[in-house]
């Protein structure tokens, strides 16, 4: 796809939704451009939120990490996690139920004033649990811990993941994810998680709300999903997931599809319908630049 393709993805967008890994950071380092990209972006006032299904910490912790590594601040208001779109999610969903979370203790803050119960509580029988959460939570998903769960599961507590990821990419190589377990639940129980990360709309509709908040305290007109894109490397999770909201979907080749698996996706009929990227752009700080050069050719922006 060509640089054209790119301009008319991004010409009327006024809003942005960024993957972390393979976008803004690879195996836990940021990728060259990507701080430069925020910074031009928060220079020209265009909102944005970065959303990851990275759930091991609160968005403060990330967010402090992420500021480190990137030698700036990074606001925590700007990070949706699968973590903490899952705690939105049972708060909009099962408000005062009592849950059982398997998570690690930092992200369990995002439940912050909502009914935790610990596994040793929601071993009782004649305790009701309203919901049950597995995340990424390292030793917490012991065989004991997730055998309490899936007791609750079979006694009709909802069942909600914050992602189906089966690995992902750390500084030690390919590394099992929480989905790998979630999968082999879904399995045993005979139905399906309702997933809070991507590919999720859960994810992507949090982001739109907190979007639309934010450009209607600034005293923006209204903030239509068609005026939001999302960027990432990911044809499944980032391209079809947003497209299945209404966003728009720019794809980059910084992480999991570089140009020849693009080229190979094309050759084999694969980017059709959902998975078709509305444009390409070959690093975020690329796209920024382009839609920058078109917000600021636009009078009617300002």
């Amino acid at each position: 796809m060509s640089r054209t393709d790119l301009a008319a993805a991004l010409r009327g967008v006024r809003a942005l939704v960024l993957d972390a890994d393979g976008v803004l950071l690879y195996a836990g380092k940021p990728l060259p451009g990507s701080v430069e990209a925020l910074e031009r972006l928060e220079a020209a006032g265009i909102p944005y939120r970065v959303v990851t299904n990275f759930s091991l910490a609160h968005r403060e912790s990330l967010a402090a990490g992420v500021s480190r590594q990137f030698g700036r601040p990074v606001s925590p208001s700007a990070i949706i996690t699968a973590a903490s779109a899952a705690a939105a999610w049972t708060a909009l969903h099962h408000p005062g139920q009592p849950l059982l979370v398997l998570a690690s203790d930092d992200a369990r803050r995002e439940w912050a004033g909502q009914r935790l119960l610990t596994p040793a509580e929601a071993d009782d029988p004649a305790t009701p649990v309203g919901a049950v959460v597995i995340g990424d939570a390292g030793d917490e998903l012991s065989f004991g811990n997730l055998d309490i769960a899936f007791r609750q599961l079979r006694a009709e507590a909802a069942f909600i993941a914050m992602h189906r990821n089966l690995w992902w990419m750390t500084p030690k190589g390919i590394t099992l994810d929480s989905g790998a377990i979630v999968a082999g639940l879904e399995e045993a129980l005979g139905r399906r998680a309702t997933i809070a990360g991507k590919p999720s709309p859960v994810v992507f509709l949090e982001a739109v709300r907190e979007l639309a908040a934010e450009v209607g305290a600034a005293g923006g007109p209204r903030l239509r999903r068609a005026e939001i894109a999302m960027v990432g490397d990911d044809l499944d999770s980032d391209v079809a997931g947003a497209h299945r909201v209404g966003l728009r979907a720019v794809l980059v080749l910084t992480g999991k599809t570089d140009r020849a698996s693009l080229a190979a996706d094309a050759a084999a009929g694969r980017l059709r319908g959902p998975r078709r990227p509305d444009g390409v752009g070959p690093s975020l700080l690329v796209v920024v630049d382009r839609l920058l050069t078109l917000f600021g050719g636009d009078a009617s922006r300002g």
